[in-house]
């Protein structure tokens, strides 16, 4: 009797594809004046340009340009990068380090994701928190960790719509081994799941916990994204000139497709924020061409479910631009942004946010990493209120910290609305329909 079933079957011939045509990666430092270019060929697979476009942003590349066709059996990538200076990749160990991840003899997608992201992640123990945000909740999660004997080795902290989803790292403060005992990790677990649920949370709270690798990014936006930060429910989220990114979703019947376009001013992880979320959400992303060459970013995709069919209701295509716009406001930083150097030890983040507690400062988006000795921290802050942070409260903050030791850097995300007249430029390229956009596709091989 035959005991494979058609889904094994298929699943079996995919992979044996796969091993018989792996990636072919070219990196050309030639063609192009400003930017390096990325190409990468290979047999189709769910999930191919999530993978390519995470190894990209997991190696801190900028996508200024990039051309995507998977219309078939095969899918062909290509990017314009440059390095966080906006220069072109020099010949040294990155452009190698992307062929050795991508290419025929490196050993795939997966192998760069687990070298480049959380330093130390391997290693510790993960711990998964979402639940409603309140002033003073990172500071309660991470006594509760001190006071646990769990150090802090890395973290970090999304806020957005009232929502709080943030992915910690930690070890036994004695041994600094991963903690697996399952009766301490429930007693983690519970107290913790305390801390987050409050008197206030309609919604409710959650924590995981797990032993191993996790691409913390990918993880916050699943995270959120089952949270249902998306879902406004009335909330304030600011003004539209200065939160709201301009999405439109819209059926491309004679080809099939539907297509999705989005134009907002650009930021490092902007792609990735976004074809995570397509992907997340189940659609298949058949074509794409992306511009991000000056203060705004362009970004059209043809998509389908994932049985080929396009959005057949206004109720979905709502809730594809609500969830979109949601995945690139979570990564928008608000308040002034902190930064804290200093030798680590065990109990610093708790005392740290118990200091900015105390002065009324409220934590918006932290990002904690530790490198060797040392601890390099950014947090970014406003009131209790979400409003600015005066100048005094800052200053007080600093002397008890350490004016050597916490640093201000206000204008590392600048917000400035964009200009209308450049919004409506670059729209225009987005006006075309699918024929048009296909011959865009055809001279990236000239």
């Amino acid at each position: 009797m035959d005991c494979w079933s058609p889904l094994t079957m298929d699943d079996e011939f995919e992979k044996l594809v796969i091993r018989m045509n792996p990636p072919r990666v070219t990196v050309d430092n030639v063609s192009c004046r400003k930017t390096t270019l990325i190409k990468v060929d290979s047999a189709n697979k769910r999930g191919s340009l999530l993978e390519v476009v995470q190894v990209l942003t997991d190696l801190n590349l900028l996508i200024k340009r990039a051309y995507i066709s998977s219309d078939g059996e095969w899918f062909m990538d290509v990017f314009h990068v440059t390095d966080q200076h906006g220069n072109k990749l020099s010949e040294d160990d990155v452009a190698e380090r992307i062929q050795q991840s991508l290419g025929p003899r490196g050993p795939g997608f997966h192998s760069l994701r687990r070298s480049v992201s959380l330093q130390g992640a391997v290693e510790n123990t993960a711990i998964e928190l979402t639940g409603r945000d309140r002033p003073g909740l990172l500071s309660e999660i991470f006594a509760v960790l001190a006071d646990l004997k769990c150090n802090v080795v890395a973290s970090e902290v999304w806020t957005h719509n009232s929502r709080m989803a943030s992915v910690v790292y930690i070890t036994d403060e004695a041994t600094g081994l991963p903690i697996d005992d399952p009766d301490r990790l429930t007693k983690i677990k519970q107290l913790l799941l305390c801390i987050l649920m409050g008197d206030r949370d309609k919604r409710s709270a959650n924590t995981a916990v797990s032993v191993g690798s996790t691409h913390k990014e990918r993880r916050l936006h699943q995270m959120m994204y089952a949270d249902r930060d998306y879902d406004m429910d009335g909330a304030d989220c600011g003004s539209a000139s200065e939160r709201n990114p301009f999405v439109t979703v819209e059926n491309c019947v004679d080809k099939g497709y539907t297509v999705v376009s989005l134009r907002c001013p650009d930021r490092p992880k902007l792609i990735f924020d976004t074809v995570c979320t397509l992907t997340d959400m189940q659609y298949v992303v058949y074509h794409a061409i992306i511009l991000a060459e000056g203060p705004e970013a362009c970004q059209e995709y043809f998509i389908r479910h994932m049985d080929g069919s396009p959005i057949n209701s206004e109720a979905e295509r709502q809730r594809v631009i609500d969830c979109l716009e949601a995945a690139i406001r979570r990564r928008t930083s608000e308040g002034v942004r902190l930064e804290l150097c200093s030798e680590d030890r065990v109990g610093l983040l708790s005392d740290v946010t118990r200091i900015f507690r105390e002065n009324g400062l409220s934590v918006t988006r932290a990002e904690v990493t530790t490198r060797g000795s040392q601890a390099v921290n950014v947090f970014f802050v406003t009131d209790s209120s979400g409003n600015p942070v005066k100048s005094e409260a800052i200053e007080a903050v600093r002397k008890e910290i350490g004016l050597t030791l916490l640093h201000v850097n206000d204008d590392a995300y600048s917000k400035s609305p964009p200009q209308e007249r450049g919004l409506l430029s670059l729209g225009n390229i987005f006006r075309s329909k699918s024929e048009k956009f296909l011959y865009h596709l055809g001279l990236i091989k000239s």
